[in-house]
């Protein structure tokens, strides 16, 4: 063995290690021999794994495990989604026309997360979202309603395209027309003619519950009565949503909410709302300032512009109560000029979305674990908050992004053909889909997105988006608990107790991290199986 050794040293002017050399621990946990042999790391640190000129996503890293020393219902993942607006739900919707109006944004505020609502509409009609969504209950849900003029063969379609089993009729068919009935499945699916009018089907003899009942009064009336669902009226009998048997059933069956609801000092649920940069989107502003947004997002591709530090200021000097994100940025010197301009928040990615295609067309970007990471490296020393928008798939990427720096994670394709978004079911070869569509496709810019892209004045229109459909994903009251159930399982593997503590494991180097290859990432998923069903809960 000596002569063996020696051979090779002779050739490669290596020294043979002392076999007896003590091998040692150093602050880091790294394991350490005598000067003589090079030092063997067990992992990296986040901050040199991030400076070797390398891209990353999600998937192309993976973090090792820590020591637990609680259990995962302890894990506090209650965070800031900007400098004055609290979250105990790192999660928000994205401000995409298929993805957040106010239904989305009342029920991600539920949940104890927030929802940003587009701005690919009129003023008004944004407004009108921010408003229905404050006010909104839980459990009182958009009622469905038709005329009694209308048939059998309306409610049939209702049901085969959007799953509506039940009906209330106004009197001029309008959602918030006086209520004078009420079509279920029972009343309709023994009659063979499809063209009988509602108003011979329908139940006239309503029990309903006012709009400013308390929550436990209209609890008490529904499970008191004998109907499955009832209106909920105001004063005249006009129409303001339904509350059904089904609703409490399915809260019953779902897990725990994963915190308290988003709500202001006077109670109303949270809200966001997205804008531009253009002179017009002053006035856009301050009619959502007066409807009672809490932070409104500069929606661009590309922040880092005098436009949107021009906006920062502007929003700061005549709107103080409304928190202001900025964004989108990938590079910590981005950061800094809109935290120094005054931006609240940021919101970090730029072509890691499903339906982006940015990276592609502009040839500009960065892989979006590597962006978190750095913006994190600024914002946080600069205590803003950054959202970690884009490229956000399973339970594993939201672990990830809140672990490298990000305060919250925004979800789209997520989201995109839930219950909650935006857009009507169809059917697609079998399959049951919505629309979901990118603000830079062609489709949405002719809607008016382009002005996020800095192009409305163009001529010639480039899309950075793809317009398509994705399955139903039923309801995000499902969804959402469990994926951060999931999020604090991963938390308690990385022996990370709450969102600063995960922080100060990444800044102290406790917390290892590796690039993985594509074997690597091959054999951390699902394989050398012949045939699965892959059910995440």
């Amino acid at each position: 063995r000596t002569l063996l050794w020696n051979d090779v040293r002779d050739k490669c002017g290596e020294a043979r290690p002392s076999l007896g050399a003590a091998a040692t621990m150093d602050s880091n946990k790294r394991m350490k021999t005598d000067q003589s042999e090079p030092e063997v790391v067990d992992g990296f640190e986040a901050s040199r794994l991030f400076s070797q000129g390398l891209s990353y996503t999600y998937d192309d890293v993976i973090f090792h495990p820590g020591h637990i020393y609680f259990p995962a219902e302890k894990v506090d993942l209650s965070t800031r989604v900007s400098k004055n607006v609290k979250l105990s739900t790192p999660m928000v919707s994205s401000p995409m026309d298929t993805v957040t109006e106010w239904k989305m944004a009342a029920t991600m505020a539920t949940l104890g997360g927030i929802g940003f609502v587009h701005y690919n509409n009129t003023v008004e009609e944004q407004v009108e979202h921010v408003k229905r969504a404050r006010a909104h209950r839980y459990f009182v849900t958009e009622a469905t309603t038709l005329a009694p003029t209308s048939t059998i063969a309306e409610v049939e379609y209702l049901e085969d395209t959007r799953g509506i089993t039940t009906v209330i009729v106004t009197e001029d068919g309008s959602n918030t027309g006086t209520v004078v009935g009420i079509v279920t499945k029972e009343d309709t699916e023994f009659v063979d003619d499809r063209s009988t009018l509602l108003s011979e089907v329908m139940t006239s003899d309503l029990v309903s519950v006012r709009s400013d009942a308390s929550d436990d009064d209209m609890i008490e009336t529904l499970l008191g009565s004998k109907f499955n669902a009832l209106p909920v009226v105001d004063e005249n009998y006009a129409c303001c949503g339904i509350i059904e048997r089904s609703t409490f059933g399915h809260l019953r069956r779902m897990p725990n909410a994963p915190g308290e609801p988003s709500v202001d000092a006077d109670g109303f649920l949270l809200v966001g709302a997205a804008i531009g940069t253009r002179d017009s989107d002053k006035t856009r502003v301050k009619a959502l300032a007066e409807a009672g947004v809490s932070v409104v997002i500069l929606d661009s591709s590309q922040g880092d512009s005098t436009f949107q530090i021009d906006m920062i200021k502007h929003i700061k000097a005549n709107h103080p109560g409304v928190d202001v994100i900025a964004g989108n940025v990938v590079t910590s010197y981005q950061a800094r000029r809109l935290i120094e301009a005054g931006a609240d928040g940021l919101r970090v990615g730029m072509g890691s979305g499903s339906i982006c295609t940015t990276q592609e067309v502009c040839a500009v970007g960065r892989g979006q674990a590597t962006a978190v990471y750095h913006v994190a490296r600024v914002a946080n020393q600069m205590g803003v908050p950054i959202i970690a928008d884009g490229g956000v798939q399973n339970s594993g990427h939201i672990t990830k992004a809140l672990a490298l720096g990000a305060s919250v994670v925004m979800c789209g394709s997520m989201f995109a053909g839930s219950t909650e978004a935006p857009g009507e079911y169809f059917v697609d070869n079998g399959v049951r889909v919505k629309k979901y569509r990118g603000m830079g496709s062609l489709e949405a810019m002719r809607k008016g997105s382009d002005s996020r892209y800095l192009s409305d004045n163009s001529k010639l229109k480039v899309a950075q988006g793809v317009s398509g459909s994705v399955r139903d994903k039923g309801s995000i009251l499902k969804t959402v608990p469990y994926l951060m159930h999931a999020a604090k399982q991963g938390f308690q593997d990385l022996g990370a107790i709450s969102i600063a503590d995960v922080w100060k494991l990444k800044e102290t180097g406790q917390m290892r991290l590796e690039a993985r290859t594509g074997a690597a990432q091959h054999e951390g998923g699902v394989h050398d199986m012949h045939k699965f069903t892959k059910t995440p809960w």
